[in-house]
């Protein structure tokens, strides 16, 4: 079973879209686990059995097609069997088992939302006519009459070529000016639907301008942009026009299915397709998760392994409203369906795309980036090992990184396995004698739950690690039977709020056993329910639905909640964008009775298992205090860390109003550094950057990996340098040596100095 970070969204190199995304929520791949065609079968008593059951998706469907005249006629999806497809939605759903009150609402208002996500379309009084007229739908649905929906669908056509010729009208006058002065609120929730049809004629008229903006900074004449723009909205029209009826009741079946939580979705057929390539990570592209809110694409997760990954060229969060091929022009994406965008950036590995970027940070930032396609392999997203040297009261510390961006793992278990891996990477840590591990699972999204129950186990002699509960309040308990500890040393863990899934998973027991000190954003992202891929007969595709719960050792459910840190870091993930809790309709936490071993079932007397002859301690409260006033005194001198603080803090103080003439201005900037940059490079010679004296480097960190990585035949440490050198990684580091350092040091001698970097000594991976 897999994993991942929530849906809907949309992997590019990795993964298709749901169709279409609805909301925005990081991640990739949702879990996937079978479930019963009745929920009146029971499944087998076997744990072998149930545990082989949670490890495929499954791909169910009905049985034979009878026999007769239809026995070839592949059905297709109408109005009669939206119907059905809702009920099969409400039959496995983990909490909605009926169509009330709260699921109508809820809905309608998501319908609502899919067909005017800008809020350009309606006034605020059509809307709420259009919800009165919206109550009785499902009744109509139930009855295969569809009127009213193919009557909306009309009238977006007729309110798409209105506003297609309220735009070529504004921007052919011959006085056309680019308003530089003009506002915008970003987003659409905070600004409404206009009021009336003066305001909704203001909203267009600034949307545009933004949107000329675009295609001028490029350079291009105004009449081109004035072309390109009006074509723009002729081809919105032309795919309004051309929807078929099965694609409106499709688009209904998705706002019901997102109505039931985030990661419910309607698959058409043609997304089905894309759904099996995003299981088997086996398509080009630049290795982008994204997710489609208000009319933008926006980042929501760096694919590990991917070619952005490689050029750490974008953020999550950022928003992409531009796409160029190699030397064409760039083509406006706002208000683009995500799976157009996706087919534009996706491409013939070698070819490179060319993005056009917003930004937030201590003000709107608005820039290019290019970046070469390339394959997501398992060896580029591979688990890895580096050793670094602290000094703390006295003591060198030789101190291990363990990172791991995802549970990776073919179908073949003979094959690239993460939970081997890890086993091996942490035998190398034991052959090293380290002095304490850091696992670093800040940017693991997810991925299978037998590898994130194996990694669990190396660290614990045996106990549950992950409780699965079912849509008949079944609890099977999945734990970790291996006697061994492959390591029993000193364990931080460093998590974010991209941190989810399989990867809370891992975190929570962790924390819930006492065997790790957990560090780094408030939370993690906080999704603990797992969904069901479900293949419909003939041409009406698939749903995937939330069937079960995820619930840590100690009872509680990761979902919302995630895992909380023991000590927090300042980062600039930790925002009201991130997270499960932060979704529309995501579902409640809960809590199950807790299902913690008993510490003689955990605690590890083998010394001689870890290299360094230590075996783990239970972290007193003692230890934990210490720590997080030792790293709290830390992050408030460190820059990297103020600098952080003062951008969250100039986050929560904005209105979310774009300025087009400050939009400008960082453009002309930006293009002002570049055009310095490349002068400065000329005049020092195109050799410059290749020689390691013109480099400089903070005096602090010895670097020594780069023979070790050579020996090793790969240049992994080369390509992960910069994310190695993060602030929350650097501090979790320290944080581990306080650790090694407290636990084997009497608490009278805890006033000795605080740890200080060393150096580095070399890099590996299996």
């Amino acid at each position: 079973m897999n994993l991942t970070q929530p849906t809907p969204l949309s992997i590019i190199g990795v993964m298709m879209p749901s169709y279409p995304a609805p909301v925005a929520s990081p991640g990739s791949i949702d879990p996937e686990i079978p479930e019963p065609e009745t929920p009146r079968r029971r499944r087998t008593p076997s744990v072998l059995r149930r545990v082989a059951c949670l490890a495929f998706v499954a791909f169910l469907g009905n049985p034979a097609v009878p026999t007769g005249a239809f026995a070839f006629s592949a059905p297709e999806l109408t109005c009669a069997r939206s119907w059905d497809l809702i009920q099969s939605l409400l039959k496995r759903h983990i909490s909605f088992r009926g169509l009330d009150t709260e699921l109508r609402e809820r809905a309608v208002g998501a319908y609502i939302e899919r067909i005017d996500p800008s809020k350009t379309l309606f006034l605020g009084k059509e809307i709420k006519t259009l919800r009165g007229q919206l109550k009785g739908v499902f009744f109509a649905v139930q009855n295969g009459e569809c009127e009213l929906l193919d009557n909306i669908q009309s009238e977006l056509v007729v309110r798409y070529e209105r506003m297609q010729k309220d735009v070529t009208r504004f921007v052919s006058r011959e006085d056309y000016a680019l308003d530089t002065d003009v506002r915008l609120i970003l987003d659409p929730d905070k600004r409404g639907h206009p009021k009336n049809d003066s305001a909704r004629q203001r909203l267009l008229k600034r949307l545009v301008h933004f949107q000329m903006s675009n295609y001028l900074s490029s350079d291009m004449e105004v009449d081109k942009a004035k072309e390109k723009l009006i074509h723009r909205y002729e081809l919105m029209s032309k795919r309004a026009r051309e929807l078929e009826p099965r694609d409106t009741y499709a688009n209904f079946l998705n706002a019901f299915a997102g109505a039931l939580d985030p990661h419910s979705t309607y698959y058409p057929p043609e997304a089905v397709e894309d759904f099996e390539i995003q299981m088997s990570l086996s398509l080009d592209g630049i290795g982008v998760a994204l997710s489609s809110k208000d009319g933008y694409s926006i980042v929501e997760r760096i694919i590990p392994g991917g070619a952005t990954d490689k050029t750490d060229a974008l953020d999550p969060g950022d928003k992409i409203i531009a796409v160029a091929q190699e030397d064409e022009e760039p083509v406006d994406i706002i208000d683009m369906s995500l799976r157009d965008v996706v087919s534009m950036i996706r491409g013939k590995r070698g070819t490179t795309v060319k993005l056009t970027i917003l930004r937030k940070t201590d003000t709107t930032e608005r820039f290019d980036v290019a970046i070469q396609r390339d394959k997501v392999t398992i060896e580029d997203a591979a688990a890895t090992l580096d050793f670094h040297e602290v000094e703390v009261g006295g003591a060198i510390r030789k101190l291990a990184v363990l990172d791991l961006p995802t549970f990776y793992g073919d179908s073949d278990p003979s094959k690239r396995q993460s939970g081997r891996d890890v086993r091996d990477l942490l035998r190398k840590v034991r052959e090293a004698k380290a002095d304490g591990v850091l696992l670093d699972l800040s940017r693991n999204g997810g991925g299978k739950l037998e590898s994130s129950v194996q990694i669990a186990g190396l660290f614990i002699r045996e106990g549950g690690v992950v409780a699965v509960k079912n849509v008949f309040s079944e609890v099977q308990i999945l734990e970790d039977n291996d006697e061994e500890i492959v390591y029993d040393g000193p364990l931080v863990i460093l998590t974010s709020r991209i941190t989810a899934s399989a990867s809370e998973i891992v975190a929570g027991a962790m924390k819930d056993y006492g065997r790790a000190v957990i560090v780094g954003d408030d939370h993690t992202f906080g999704k603990g329910t797992v969904q069901s891929f479900v293949h419909q007969p003939g041409r009406l595709g698939a749903i995937k639905v939330t069937t079960a719960m995820f619930f840590r050792p100690g009872g509680a459910s990761t979902q919302h909640e995630g895992v909380a840190a023991d000590i927090v870091l300042p980062s600039l993930f930790a925002t009201d964008d991130l997270g499960e809790r932060y979704t529309p309709y995501s579902l409640k936490s809960q809590m199950i009775e807790p299902f913690l071993s008993m510490p003689s079932k955990i605690s590890n007397s083998l010394s001689s298992l870890s290299g360094s002859g230590k075996t783990w301690q239970n972290l007193s409260d003692d230890v934990m205090t210490e720590l997080r006033g030792r790293s709290t005194a830390r992050v408030a001198e460190d820059e990297e860390f103020i600098e952080i603080s003062e951008q969250l803090a100039k986050f929560e103080l904005e209105d979310d109003v774009i300025h087009l003439a400050e939009l400008i201005r960082e453009r002309k900037e930006n293009k002002a550094e570049d055009l310095e940059e490349t002068d400065s490079e000329t005049e020092s010679g195109p050799d410059a950057a290749d020689d390691p004296a013109s480099t400089e480097q903070d005096p602090s960190l010895e670097k020594g990996a780069d023979e070790a990585a050579t020996e090793e035949g790969s240049d992994s440490h080369t390509e992960n340098e910069d994310r190695e050198l993060t602030p929350q990684r650097k501090e979790a580091l320290l944080i581990l040596a306080d650790l090694v350092e407290l636990q084997e040091t009497a608490r009278s001698t805890w006033h000795a100095p605080q740890s200080a970097w060393r150096s580095e000594s070399h890099s590996s991976q299996p």
